[in-house]
This record gives structure tokens, sequence and C-alpha cells, in this order.
């Protein structure tokens, strides 16, 4: 199995030792709604952890929270509510999003809030071996100090290119030198450390929570592309100071960004969809497929119609499954398997893999059609899609006779208010039944659903 590794710039081999893959991955901060990207992120990782448990590793996967830093403050502050009660708000909905997309749940979720007493405890390392300085209560990295420091961006010390959070301060011995540690502001969240009342910088978290749950080299180190620099450049230089250890992650692997036209998909740019809008008007699997269409490093436009297009893909992978199988010359499943199994090797190839899945279909339903036996074959088909997280088992609820009566039922209630002219509870039960994949039609006589898979 081969990995695009960002340190290098080139694919690599991937090798660990005793099957265990130790995975850390940069999660979100919660002060918002989570958006279509972050949705992205998860489940580019999430394929990549399905695809290495079926290749018989155990992958210890680790995700963080970043629930105290500027923007944390900030959006509590204009809410008039705790940090903590903002930050517990949108990890509790993140969680509800992942598990309506499919992503499985990380090993653990560490959050920066709890981590307190590492990172003092490394900021602390880091400051009496001269490697970071304190000046009024807030304590820098010394980038100078580390004569490598670059290497994952290809930046040189000399460069003042700042990235989105390295803060330009005067007081600093260099602009590049980034906060571990920042000094308290009144009203704001604080712990008490050696330089005084503070707060965690915004790099450091991640460097306490890999280490105390992963060890001092873990073997992947996954995120957005956008954090190449300044976040994960610096927490190698951090990491590898504290622990004089290298490399501080064996494999860097990096997503591409999610973009509406020509632009980031991003929340300061103002042209998101949350994950929630996106689930009212998205199947899951819809919006999983979409992702997957695309190389994981590629840049990726949100396109409406090809998301919506990914329904009609996926209906084929569920009418193979359907296909009464026949009971002469079993249909060869070696090539699908084989050549699934080559695309994600080649560093987690999924259009090439979805192209072999899409084969195995196509001869499904060809081969079903005229009585041969492809019981195997659509066995295979199902455990191909499963690595990639898509369901296409039967979502037929109409067959279900415990369920069809609830969603009668609905619609008999739906009818009741349209008539009393509360229109948005009404729009408000097709909004939610649409997001379970059951489209409604309303003609002059009656009010028909029927199930999208």
């Amino acid at each position: 199995m081969k990995i695009y590794n960002t340190l290098t710039k080139q694919l690599e081999e991937f090798e660990v030792t005793d099957n265990i893959v130790n995975m850390y991955v940069c999660g979100i901060t919660p002060y918002s709604s989570s958006h279509l990207g972050h949705a992205m992120c998860a489940i580019v990782f999430d394929v990549i952890r399905r695809y290495m448990e079926y290749k018989g590793f155990k992958v210890n996967h680790i995700q963080n929270f970043t629930d105290i830093d500027d923007k944390m403050i900030s959006a509590a502050n204009e809410k008039g509510i705790e940090v903590s009660e903002l930050a517990e708000r949108n990890i509790q909905s993140y969680f509800d999003e992942l598990k309506s997309l499919n992503v499985l749940p990380a090993t653990e979720y560490p959050r920066a809030t709890q981590e307190i007493s590492e990172i003092i405890k490394i900021v602390n390392t880091l400051v009496e071996r001269d490697d970071a300085y304190v000046i009024e209560g807030d304590v820098y990295f010394r980038v100078k100090n580390k004569s490598d420091y670059g290497k994952l961006s290809n930046r040189k010390v000399s460069d003042l290119e700042a990235g989105a959070r390295l803060e330009l301060d005067d007081s600093k011995e260099h602009p590049e030198d980034f906060a571990l540690w920042k000094a308290t502001k009144p009203g704001e969240p604080n712990w008490e450390s050696p330089w005084g009342k503070g707060r965690p910088g915004w790099h450091i978290e991640c460097t306490a929570m890999a280490i105390r749950y992963l060890g001092q080299t873990i073997d992947i180190h996954g995120g957005g592309v956008d954090l190449v620099f300044p976040h994960h450049e610096n927490e190698i230089a951090q990491s590898e100071s504290f622990t004089k250890v290298k490399p501080f992650a064996r494999v860097w692997i990096h997503n591409g960004t999610l973009q509406y036209g020509s632009d980031k998909m991003s929340k300061s740019v103002g042209n998101i969809f949350s994950v929630s809008q996106a689930l009212e008007t998205y199947s899951p699997d819809s919006l999983r497929m979409f992702f997957l269409t695309s190389h994981y490093r590629s840049p990726l436009v949100f396109d409406e119609k090809t998301i919506k297009a990914q329904d009609k893909a996926i209906s084929r992978l569920r009418s193979a499954l359907k296909i009464v199988s026949g009971d002469s010359n079993p249909l060869p499943t070696n090539k699908f398997k084989q050549d699934f199994i080559d695309a994600m090797d080649e560093d987690f190839n999924t259009p090439k893999a979805l192209a072999a899945i899409f084969d195995l279909a196509r001869d499904i339903n060809r081969e079903g059609s005229n009585g041969r036996d492809v019981s195997s074959a659509q066995e295979l088909l199902n455990e191909l899609t499963q690595i990639l997280g898509i369901n296409i088992e039967d979502q037929n609820l109409s067959s279900n006779l415990d369920v069809a009566p609830f969603v009668e039922l609905l619609l008999e209630i739906r009818n009741e208010l349209r008539e009393s002219k509360q229109f948005n509870i009404a729009d408000s039960i097709r909004d939610r039944l649409e997001s379970m994949n059951i489209s409604i039609e309303d003609s002059q006589k009656n009010t028909t659903w029927k199930i999208n898979y």
C-alpha cells in the first residue's frame, strides 16, 4: 500500500509494526455548526481507516476538538453563553452529523480544555530548554532554534509569509515565532500556569494529545491541506523539540479543499453549507459518494447537480443487489476485487475503486438477468461498498410493514397542518421525510410518497 506523504512529497510504501496504525486527525473548532468541508475531511479519513481495517490493521484513531481559542471566545460572547456550553452544543451536533454520514467513531475525542496539565508540562520544558521564551505572560516558540523548520510546507524561516492564525506581534523576537501559551484577558476562560493565568495557543494542544494518546512518533497525521502551514508545521517544530525524537509523524496525509466556484468553502468567506443544511437536501450516501468521486488530495468544487446525480448512481448499485441470482456458471469476481484493491493501495484512489464497483454492478445486472449465478458477486458488491461506507442495502420502507403506517400518519398530520395554514410546521415534516430519502408529491386529490433508492 502506497501513500502520498506531504512531508517527502512522494508516494511511499506504508509499513508499520505489529499491524497497529496510530492515526491522529485534526478535528474542528466548535464555535459554530460544522460545514461540508468538515464532512469531506471526516469522510476521507473514515475511508482511510475503513480500508486499513479491511487490510487487517488495527487503527487507533484520535481526533481532537479545539474547544478554546479566540473564535470560541468571540462566538460565546456574542451568544451570551459560556465557552464550554457553546462547545458542548456544537460537538454533540457534530457527532449526530457524523453518525448520519456513516462515519465510524474515533477511538478517542480529546479536547484542548481537558489536556491543560499536559500542555503546561510541554511548554514548561520548551521554556527550560530555551526553545521558548516568555513575554508578559505569553509564551512563544523560537522558530530559529529549529533548523529544519519549514520542511513540511517548504518554507524558510527567513520568509515572512504568515499563516491564517500566525500573529504578527512587535513584542516577539521574530515574526514567525508562534504562541504556545496566551496570557489571560478580562472575561476569558483561564488556567493557572508558571507564567500566570492564561490559556493554550492553537498548535500546542495537538502535540499534547498526539503524544499522550499515540506516543512520541505516530504513524499518520492527517487533516485538511489548509492546515499544512502554519498549524502542522508548528506541530512538528514544537513536538520534535520537546521529545527530541524524529519524526513526529511518519506520514502526513492532507485532503484537498472543498470549493464553491473559485473560492474555498469556509466560514470566514461565508460561502458555506452546514452539514445539517446539506442533510436536509441531499441523502447521506449521495454526499459521501460525491466526495469519493474525486481523489482525496484534489480540490473539489461543490456542485448540486453532481451531488443529486449520485442518488441515481447508488440506485444502480442497489438494483444489482436485487437481481434474483440464477444457479449456473457463477460470475467470477476476482478481477473486480483486485481492481478495487489496486486502486485503494495506490494512495486511496477512490474514483478508480468506484469504477471497479460499478463494473461489478454492471456485470451483475447483465449476467444475473440471463440466469447466471451472481450471488457471490452480490456479496462482494456489498462488501466493497461497505469499505467506502456507502450503504446499498434495501432501504425501501414500503416493504417494511412496521414503518409504512408511521409515514402515512405523518402525512395525515401534515395535510391537517396545511389546511389550518400552519405551513412552516407542515414544511418541516416534508423536509424531515426528504432527509430520510422519502419524497412526497402533492396532487389535487391526495398525497403520495415513495423511497428514493
